[in-house]
């Protein structure tokens, strides 16, 4: 006796539960081979070192900013119970008092064409440096960047980058405690001489010395 094709197959019910159970199956071997070895570090089947997702995660740097200045852009829609009262700011960490007045220190450095250096302030999260810097003779590349302590070239930030240029001025809020400042390279063909001047509250003002780039 012939059976029909159609009466051959599991009822609709069974063929459902059986593509869910497959698609979870997947998902879970999903997970287990690349998901936790690359976002946790976890790696059971060791598939996960293999194909190099451990050391993705190994490379993953998570820090915590401290905002100093966001949170009172809203501050005039505070209710306060008597106008003539202070409205208070919503992030109160823009005043910051201090017992000793502001660092300022002055560095000159002097490159020959090619040679660089790096001059780096030690400022706590949420500490303010102001600077100026004028080269003299010629125009450098200059780098304005931060790292954590130890961090070196692992993890680090730019706040600005000039190709080419013979001054610069600012000031900086330093987002996190470590390590924040300049490199510049001579890209002239003659000897530059670089001023560079600080003032803040900073705990160092480092010279990392002149090198070949």
């Amino acid at each position: 006796m012939n059976t029909s094709p159609f009466e051959a197959q599991p009822p609709a019910g069974k063929r459902l539960l059986r593509s869910v159970a497959l698609a979870l199956a997947g998902a879970l071997a999903i997970l287990v081979l690349f998901v936790l070895p690359a976002e946790y570090g976890v790696d059971p089947t060791g598939v996960g070192g293999v194909l190099g997702l451990t050391a993705l995660n190994k490379q993953t740097r998570t820090i915590q900013i401290k905002d100093v200045i966001g949170g009172n852009e809203r501050y005039r829609e505070i209710e306060v119970p008597d106008t003539r009262d202070p409205i208070p700011l919503p992030n109160p960490a823009v005043f910051q008092g201090k017992a000793m007045p502001p660092r300022s220190q002055s560095k000159t450095i002097r490159l020959q064409p090619g040679q660089a250096t790096e001059i780096k302030t030690v400022l706590d999260a949420g500490q303010v440096v102001l600077y100026a810097w004028q080269a003299t003779g010629g125009e450098v590349y200059t780098d304005f960047h931060g790292h954590e302590p130890d961090a070196g070239d692992a993890a680090w930030v730019r706040y600005e980058e000039q190709q080419s240029g013979e001054r610069g001025n600012g000031s900086l809020v330093a987002p996190f405690a470590g390590e924040h400042g300049w490199y510049w390279l001579n890209i002239s063909e003659q000897p530059v001489e670089i001023v560079v001047n600080v003032s803040g509250y900073y705990a160092d003002l480092i010279d990392y010395g002149v090198f070949s780039n």
